[in-house]
């Protein structure tokens, strides 16, 4: 029988790719763009810049909910606390209102800087909205979860962000609101479920004056009742074995 002939290996298209990286300020990799290296170095890039937030280099909002899950399974089967921040930059409409998004611009990159510059290498933060952050702390006890949320109020309340044209100098003070949960130790519990949690606590910081941190009270959170019927199903599996 005569060989089937062998479909041509699809020609990469390349264009897109390269553009892409231009456009979030990186320069092609080096080298033959023919060989292996080249390429993985491409694919590296890409999935670099797929995963950060463009104007201020913290994860982006899809990072960061794949490491929420991640860091979920992981209290669920170890038992360490972790605690999740989210974090409003406090009445930045009128920021852009009064000083332009230019400014507004300069404001988030200031936050973001002075977050990252208040927590641990291993803890994750990100930029999940316009004026919206998040912090993951894994293995993080109750008993230090106020300690860092109140280090990074201060740190931003006591940070002028510069907003003046060369020669001009000028600040503006920015303040945050926090809103801190635990995630449910050794509970099989879900991201929206610990979002929802931690943003009831940031509404808390807001209603009573923003500039303020409020926490849950520990890391024993309460159990919701979905939370309780994943736990129930996970032991009825585990008798199923």
């Amino acid at each position: 029988m005569p060989r089937a002939a062998q479909a041509p290996m699809p020609t990469l298209q390349l264009d897109v790719a390269l553009q892409l990286l231009q456009q979030s300020g990186r320069s092609p990799p080096e080298g033959d763009p023919s060989s292996p290296f080249w390429l993985q170095s491409v694919i590296d890039a890409l999935v670099e810049i797929s995963s950060k937030d463009a104007l201020t280099g913290l994860a982006n909002r899809r990072a960061f909910e794949l490491a929420l899950g991640r860091e979920l399974d992981r209290v669920a089967r170890s038992g360490e606390p972790a605690l999740l921040l989210a974090l409003d930059i406090d009445h930045f409409k009128s920021v852009n209102d009064t000083h332009g998004h230019h400014v507004g611009d300069l404001v988030i990159q200031a936050v973001a800087r002075a977050l990252q510059d208040s927590v641990r290498p291993m803890d994750l933060v990100a930029r999940v909205g316009g004026e919206e952050f998040a912090i993951i702390l894994p293995n993080c006890p109750s008993s230090f979860g106020e300690t860092v949320a109140e280090r990074i109020r201060r740190r931003v309340e006591g940070m002028p962000v510069a907003i003046g044209a060369p020669g001009a100098p000028q600040t503006l003070s920015v303040t945050v609101s926090i809103g801190g949960a635990f995630a449910p130790q050794w509970v099989r519990s879900t991201p929206v479920l610990w979002i929802e949690r931690t943003d009831q606590q940031l509404y808390r910081a807001k209603a009573h004056g923003r500039n303020l941190v409020r926490l849950e009270p520990s890391a024993v959170s309460l159990v919701s009742s979905e939370e309780r019927r994943m736990l129930f199903d996970q032991f009825q599996a585990q008798e199923h074995e």
